[in-house]
């Protein structure tokens, strides 16, 4: 899915760039050839490269106009093809134009001995992107915005190595990888995993490695064989498969009769049809159509020169009026230089926010007693206190090595000092810049998060009905409405389950907001590098770093799913598909398994009324995850379909069950979890297993 570009260069560039274009359209058409003298094939030592894939000399020297897919760019070394995934290589053994498969095999291993120590994790994210470095930084700034559909087979399974273990199962050790003080290595298959658990393997190792392999070399998962021949099992490689469905564009130009390529300016990278008369900016056909394409694209670009000017006048002039307003983001900044600026011992105020003293708080907390912590996070460790008045509080100590703690530390005060919702987190106060350690003082909420209760140390009390997750649900939407109401509005940016207190009356409390932005409110997204929590990350702000309102969306789609299933968002004990929880839901909702979705304890299958309701809020968080962002519904629309969905429930409940065909055909009339307008976006995009960050 390409990536939605700011725009921002004055209009008349813009004009300037599309005549240019048009000239260069104009000139591209040489004659009548069959597309295939555009696309040549190549070789590299005995492999033929043919379309999809092209070669380059190096991934540093992209040509300007390529014919293959984006991506799909090989490297020749040596007389090896090499593909890079990320930043790994990979050696191309085979390629199956027939099937639409490419055999590979990880460079490194296949330069090692017999003991190969595997370090590279390869995970194909939904639509997984391939990144490659040009000359030119706006190309690399391009080719960050296309995608390279490559997927598993299914010839395909995993080998997991826990690597430099203080403990693990005797029976999966690996003998001849050795680590630090004795510790040793294990090896599991897909399908064994669960002593991962029972030795909490997780924390006794150094590092873990997913390694892809092929199923009929994996020795039919005989431990014995594979701990002292995996070596040799890495290194008959894996299989990916591709589609050019998955490609709309390309796939729209071969139905053409043309093969896909791309062309690159200093600006963009568009899409270059070959056509057996020339190269097409869209489809393939007659020369007669595609002059009066180009006569009618000159024409209009002729007939707005002159609004053009006009608007390129209006833009300076908005900014240089832009430049004379203070911005918010220019407010806080001034606001906080006076607070920290006064005396930090005087209870003097951040953004109407009371200070507190370094000595208050460590006597609070009991100089920060390890007995005392509550939990820690990205950003620092939560203690329970007790102040002077008798208010029990939460105390966050901001880490002393996180470089941005001043940053996250004012930027929490900013926002929670001006809000109130009862589904959002008070903050008491705060030490001053100056203090000797950066602390943020909040309401103590006693019940812990909603991560406990589903999945965490509190899962077993099973204390958090289908009734009482609907509310929570509602109540979390309830405050993200709140804060994409307010002016400015306000994206959380790191909505997670982890990050929702629940109070003794299991009330939520939406809580953590360090990674938190202010939005302009004249603005469709704010451009910044994407930060998160993996599991619950936008795929669409990951690729496109474009924030908007709609990420929280998404990650709220995932907390809606954890609340469904009881499952957190991440899970490397799960198999390889269903390791991200978003990706798992999505298949389990298209094939219609929610059997194996939902949480059996919740009543899905005994209780006809909760499970219309499950239903309904599934088809929901289906929505919020999709891929493009402007098919998320808005946080409003989330939280008015979820407080209908538990009226239904309420007055379905008071009505009591009539009959059991009546009960079929109420579900029957649920809307679809795939509609035309949803399905025709997500059918081309693949759903591979999936981390986001």
């Amino acid at each position: 899915m390409p990536c939605r570009i700011p725009s921002s260069p004055p209009p008349l560039l813009i004009f300037l760039l599309f005549l240019l274009s048009l000239l260069v359209s104009t000139n591209a058409y040489p004659g009548n050839n069959p597309p295939t003298r555009f696309c040549p094939n190549s070789t590299c030592g005995k492999q033929d490269i043919a379309y999809p894939f092209w070669l380059a000399p190096n991934l540093s020297t992209i040509p300007s106009t390529y014919c293959g897919y984006p991506g799909f760019v090989l490297i020749c070394q040596n007389d090896t093809p090499i593909l890079s995934l990320g930043r790994n290589n990979y050696t191309v053994t085979d390629v199956d134009y027939n099937n639409q498969t490419i055999s590979l095999v990880d460079t490194d291993v296949l330069a090692a001995g017999t003991c190969p120590r595997p370090r590279r994790n390869l995970t194909l994210l939904n639509n997984f992107f391939l990144n490659y470095t040009t000359s030119d930084p706006s190309l690399a700034l391009m080719n960050l915005n296309y995608t390279s559909y490559l997927n598993y087979t299914s010839l395909d399974t995993n080998l997991t190595f826990f690597l430099d273990c203080s403990d693990g199962p005797s029976d999966h050790r690996i003998t001849c990888l050795s680590g630090s003080s004795g510790n040793s290595s294990y090896i599991f298959t897909d399908d064994d995993l669960s002593a991962i658990n029972e030795y909490d393997l997780v924390r006794q190792c150094q590092d873990i490695v997913v390694a892809p392999v092929l199923s009929q070399e994996a020795n039919g998962g005989n431990l014995s064989a594979l701990s002292s021949d995996f070596g040799g099992v890495l290194k008959k490689g894996f299989q990916l498969g591709w589609s050019n469905k998955t490609l709309e564009e390309c796939y729209r130009c071969e139905l053409s009769g043309g093969l896909c390529g791309y062309q690159t300016t200093p600006t963009s990278l568009s899409l270059a049809c070959f056509c057996s008369n020339g190269v097409s900016d869209r489809l393939c056909g007659s020369k007669k159509q595609t002059k009066t394409i180009i006569i009618a694209g000159v024409s209009a670009g002729a007939g707005v020169v002159l609004i053009a000017g006009v608007l390129c006048v209006l833009w300076f002039r908005y900014k240089k009026r832009k430049q004379h307003s203070p911005s918010s983001k220019d407010l806080i900044r001034n606001s906080s230089f006076e607070a920290s600026s006064k005396d930090p011992e005087l209870g003097s105020i951040h953004y109407q926010t009371h200070v507190f003293t370094y000595e208050e708080l460590q006597e609070a907390t009991n100089h920060f007693d390890s007995s005392k912590e509550l939990g820690d996070g990205g950003f620092g460790t939560v203690y329970k206190g007790k102040l002077r008045d008798g208010r029990v509080v939460a105390v966050k100590r901001l880490y002393e090595n996180n470089f941005k703690r001043v940053e996250q530390f004012m930027n929490e005060i900013a926002i929670l000092s001006g809000l109130r919702h009862q589904n959002l987190v008070s903050l008491y106060g705060c030490t001053s810049r100056r203090s000797r350690e950066l602390l943020l003082v909040y309401e103590f909420v006693p019940n812990g998060t909603v991560a406990d209760h589903l999945h965490g140390p509190r899962a077993s009390e099973r204390s958090l009905t289908w009734p009482m997750r609907l509310s929570i649900a509602i109540e979390t939407a309830d405050a993200l409405a709140y804060l994409h109401a307010v002016e400015p509005p306000i994206i959380h940016r790191d909505v997670k389950t982890n990050n929702i207190l629940l109070d003794g009356s299991f009330h939520v409390k939406v809580a953590d907001f360090g990674l938190s932005r202010l939005f302009p409110t004249d603005a469709t997204h704010v451009s910044t590098a994407p930060q998160g929590t993996p599991g619950y990350l936008d795929p669409e702000y990951h690729q496109c770093y474009q924030l908007t309102d709609r990420s929280d969306v998404y990650s709220f789609g995932v907390v809606l799913v954890e609340l469904i299933s009881s499952k957190p968002a991440v899970d490397i004990t799960r198999r390889r598909h269903e390791i991200n929880l978003a990706s798992m839901a999505i298949n389990k909702i298209q094939n219609c398994q929610l059997d194996e979705l939902v949480d059996p304890d919740l009543g899905y299958q005994s209780d006809w009324a909760t499970k219309k309701m499950i239903t309904m809020v599934v088809e929901l968080a289906f929505r919020c995850l999709q891929s493009d962002g402007e098919m998320r519904p808005p946080i409003r629309e989330v939280l008015e379909v979820l407080t209908e969905i538990e009226s239904e429930g309420r007055k379905t409940e008071k009505e009591g069950a009539t009959d059991a065909r009546d009960d079929a055909g109420l579900l029957k009339n649920i809307a679809p979890f795939s509609p035309d307008s949803v399905t025709a976006k997500w059918v081309s995009k693949s759903t591979t297993p999936n981390t986001s960050e």
